[in-house]
């Protein structure tokens, strides 16, 4: 069934239709927090509060959205308003968390002493361009995408993007993620 569905289902009161976009979005959503925080059960609790927003908002909500790109913004915001509650997020883009689905990466480097260099390198670029690099490189997302998912422009994320991409490359010289 397609998102668009989902949403009219739930926005009709099916709750089992939401149980289907939990199956659909759980498991990347919860590797996309882990990623940001480095926490299993804080990945655990905010990708749960996540949906429960998501619940309650779909319901209200009579605007049409894209069903993850608006998921996404919201975990996004879950996991600042984390940090910024416990200043203490982190990138971790190659390590499996316990019991965590991360998706396929044919970038993923196999050696353990890259992967260490390149999340270091990861965690000296800033934040807001590192969200932006995370949700293009790792989750897949188009620059569109990622300007609706912040509630920023495209430009702003192809700018933040460019220059995550060109800060990785000053502190990791030997590849990058672009």
């Amino acid at each position: 069934m397609e998102d668009i569905q989902l949403i009219a289902l739930i926005r009709d009161g099916n709750a089992e239709a939401f149980g289907q976009v939990i199956e659909r979005y759980q498991s990347p959503i919860g590797a996309y927090l882990y990623r940001l925080t480095g926490e299993y059960e804080t990945a655990r609790d905010l990708t749960q509060d996540t949906f429960i927003q998501a619940y309650q908002s779909l319901r209200k909500n009579k605007h049409e959205i894209q069903l993850k790109a608006w998921l996404y913004g919201i975990a996004t915001n879950k996991a600042l308003q984390y940090r910024r509650h416990k200043k203490i997020i982190t990138f971790v883009p190659f390590d499996d968390g316990p019991n965590v689905d991360l998706p396929d990466d044919k970038n993923q480097p196999d050696n353990l002493a890259e992967k260490i260099m390149i999340e270091a390198a990861m965690l000296k670029v800033p934040e807001v361009q590192r969200v932006c690099m995370m949700l293009h490189f790792v989750e897949g997302f188009k620059y569109r995408e990622i300007a609706q998912t912040l509630g920023i422009s495209e430009d702003a994320v192809r700018m933040r993007v460019a220059r995550g991409s060109e800060e990785f490359r000053k502190v990791y010289p030997q590849g990058g993620m672009a």
